[in-house]
């Protein structure tokens, strides 16, 4: 391995990758709260400042919400994508860091600081893939895009969905998700609702009392909570599971509300997909509003609806990746995950993804979020040499 071109670039590299993610770090792009235009413009002069030329693109109301490079090779074949998302989760309560969360400070070998493992540690090894690709492009059969997307943490994925939507062909994407004892080959789905109960809105001091909206609702949570779900299935380890996940109702002290909404989550399985999902919902709803006659019926309005997927082991891609990962001393796991993510949005328009192979890290989401900085080179190693492998003559 010592001989390795790819594990010498990125041994080459780790101090650029080390540098440019500190740099990522200390530009806060909390999702739905920090303007996303410094971050991306800062990326943006990197990239072309090392001849990778990124294109905006913008979303429906005008604004950027992704960076895009196209590496073409110099033969036609596959076409494959790099994605990670600049936007990162809020920092919550920043006394309680150790570091600030846009220090980007390193500490006995882990760089602290929020977005440092989702994903601007992965933004910056793609980056540095491309570049290695870009100097080699002539040997290559096919292309390699590279997709660096906002709009991620706020559950809109609006880079990616804007990319998507106009990409044409892609044989595969590989989304940088920190962690590295696992690929993530599939995950659970989801379908989400608004049920909107109804009741008959009175004053509450009145002698004649009327259906309320908040006490109906609480019957439909307690019969929802009780439903029966299916169990695993061969080939797909997880069940399917609901949750009311919000409770919307009432005012002030003296109306008995006449409108109470709940929002419920449903994650799918291929035991239960979102059309079995939305049936079960109605028949719940059912069951209590006949509960209840001297009310409207409750409004079940779907809002996402996501598959569960699971991409086959003989996948080119996870075969690869698994294999490159071996050569590099890494032994990650094939895993289905619970929560849902982009690869089952890209599962739902055709297109196989892995949601997960990426740096170790700590604080996920959480306080004194950091990655370990020696698991850098071998991930690089590892996308790097499966995009050769995926792009060699056939």
């Amino acid at each position: 391995m010592n001989q390795d071109p790819v594990w010498l670039a990125a041994q080459d590299d780790h101090d650029s990758v080390t540098a440019l993610t500190r740099e990522l770090v200390r530009i806060p792009s909390r999702g739905g709260i920090d303007p996303y235009g410094p971050v991306l413009d800062f990326l943006q002069r990197w990239l072309g400042e090392r001849g990778l030329s990124a294109r905006q693109l913008h979303g429906a109301g005008g604004d950027i919400v992704a960076l895009v490079v196209e590496i073409a090779g110099g033969q036609p074949g596959p076409r494959y994508v790099l994605d990670a998302c600049l936007d990162t989760a809020p920092f919550g309560d920043k006394a309680a860091w150790t570091h600030p969360p846009s220090s980007a400070v390193i500490e006995d070998g882990w760089l602290h600081g929020r977005g440092a493992a989702d994903s601007k540690a992965a933004v910056a090894i793609f980056s540095h893939i491309g570049a290695q690709l870009r100097a080699a492009a002539d040997q290559l059969h096919g292309s390699v895009v590279l997709l660096f997307d906002v709009d991620e943490h706020t559950g809109v994925f609006g880079g990616a969905k804007t990319y998507f939507r106009q990409a044409g062909p892609v044989d595969g994407v590989m989304i940088g998700y920190p962690g590295g004892d696992h690929i993530v080959v599939g995950g659970r789905g989801v379908l989400r609702a608004r049920l909107h109960v109804h009741g008959v809105s009175s004053h509450s001091g009145a002698r004649r009392r009327t259906p309320n909206a908040i006490a109906k609702a609480a019957a439909l949570i307690q019969h929802l909570e009780a439903v029966a779900l299916p169990g695993t299935v061969a080939g797909f380890p997880l069940s399917p599971k609901l949750t009311v996940t919000a409770v919307s109702g009432g005012e002030g002290y003296s109306v008995v509300p006449d409108l109470c909404t709940l929002n419920v989550d449903v994650r799918l399985t291929p035991a239960m997909d979102d059309r079995a999902g939305e049936a079960l919902l109605r028949e719940c709803v059912k069951a209590v509003d006949h509960g209840w006659p001297d009310t409207s019926p409750t409004h079940v309005e779907v809002t996402t609806r996501w598959p569960p997927y699971a991409l086959p082991p003989t996948v080119p891609m996870v075969n690869e990746l698994v294999e490159s990962a071996a050569l590099y001393g890494l032994a990650p796991v094939l895993k289905i995950a619970g929560p849902s993510n982009i690869g089952n949005y890209l599962a739902g328009i055709g297109v196989p993804a892995t949601a997960g192979f990426g740096v170790d890290y700590e604080g996920l989401h959480a306080t004194n979020e950091r990655i370990r900085l020696a698991s850098v080179p071998p991930v690089q190693a590892v996308y790097h040499r499966t995009l050769l492998r995926l792009l060699a003559p056939r």
